[in-house]
């Protein structure tokens, strides 16, 4: 940013270029920039700091640092403080203020997960999947999970300082608060749980959020969705339908879960070994509301026996895992199944 002063003499011109850096405090005695306070005034005492030049026919001031978008800058130059000047002369004014620039709303919430129209009514998340990079902070105040008529649900989430967001600031994981969905505990037994079975309810996000650009997000959001009855089963693996492709090709492997799995664990827990043990390298897709999970290999597929792997924390939509179940009463005597980190099913390529 710079401010310029024009039609001055040569010979005074010439005398500002000799008289060189003797430090911008002492050139703001000639032309200086302040904020202009909320209330009209100006900092009489702390003048911007910058660097001062003289120019053909004239004088110019470049600040240090940039304006600020919405505020006002003056901009004093004192004639009578130049060299063989009159004394008589008054100083000339000038008000700047510097426009909002908001970039445009492009931002979207392409997805909430899950994307079934029926959820049980122990849910333990949500992620909401953004087009781009969101802010951080305050994220709370626009997520609002509502009633069939219209009321809102009172504090249903976890609302936790650290907000967990993906590296990419383009996921967040919104956890329903577990003291409203664990049976034993307080916030239960109080309150009542967030979701109850065979109600209706919207999460709803307001455009007003902003993204990492500070623009708003180019429109709302709602999901509307039914509450089923709560689901305290472990996933099974066994149950699973598992369509293997051919040998020679790059044809999907089809696995069809017998419930909905988590979204985001079910991309990463979830793959392949090959008949040597090796991990196999590919893309993978979910679908029919995360109850499908495929897998296309890099290479074609050979022959042979192969084994699908599922990590034993891997979760379905109630954070029930292949361990144990989330939702244990505090009453209930469960014995925890043991083993291994992993799950595995054979299946065979031919």
């Amino acid at each position: 940013m710079g401010v310029e002063v024009r039609g001055l003499s040569g010979r005074i011109s010439d005398e500002l270029a000799r008289r060189g850096d003797g430090g911008w405090m002492e050139w703001a005695k000639t032309l200086s920039v302040r904020l202009v306070s909320s209330n009209g005034g100006t900092n009489d005492w702390l003048p911007m700091a910058g660097s001062y030049r003289a120019i053909p026919g004239g004088l110019r001031f470049d600040a240090r640092f940039g304006l600020s978008p919405g505020l006002t800058y003056e901009a004093v130059f004192h004639p009578s403080r130049l060299p063989e000047a009159r004394g008589d002369e008054p100083p000339l004014v000038s008000r700047h203020t510097p426009l909002i620039r908001r970039a445009s709303s492009t931002t979207r919430l392409t997805q909430v997960y899950p994307t079934a129209a029926v959820l049980p009514e122990n849910l333990l998340k949500f992620y909401l999947q953004f087009s781009a990079p969101m802010s951080r902070g305050r994220i709370y105040q626009h997520i609002h999970l509502r009633r069939a008529n219209g009321g809102e649900v009172e504090l249903p989430f976890l609302e936790i300082n650290e907000e967990l967001w993906d590296p990419s600031m383009t996921r967040l994981t919104l956890f329903i608060d577990p003291g409203r969905i664990k049976r034993g505990v307080r916030p239960l037994e109080e309150i009542g749980p967030a979701l109850e079975e065979g109600k209706i309810y919207t999460l709803t996000i307001d455009s007003q959020w902003r993204d990492a650009n500070d623009a708003p997000l180019e429109s709302a959001f709602r999901k509307r969705f039914r509450v089923g009855p709560p689901d305290r089963d472990t996933p099974d693996m066994s149950l699973w339908r598992v369509d293997a492709p051919r040998a020679g090709t790059r044809g999907k492997l089809k696995v069809s879960f017998n419930d909905p799995l988590d979204h985001a664990l079910a991309q990463r827990m979830i793959f392949v070994r090959d008949r040597e043990g090796a991990r196999l390298e590919g893309a993978i897709e979910l679908s029919d509301h995360e109850r499908r999970w495929t897998f296309i290999p890099r290479k074609p597929w050979r022959a042979g026996e192969h084994t699908l792997v599922a990590a034993t924390t891997i979760e379905d939509l109630a954070g029930n895992n292949i361990d144990k179940p989330f939702d244990v009463d505090v009453f209930d005597s469960v014995q925890r199944r043991i083993g291994a980190n992993e799950a595995t099913r054979r299946f065979e390529v031919r």
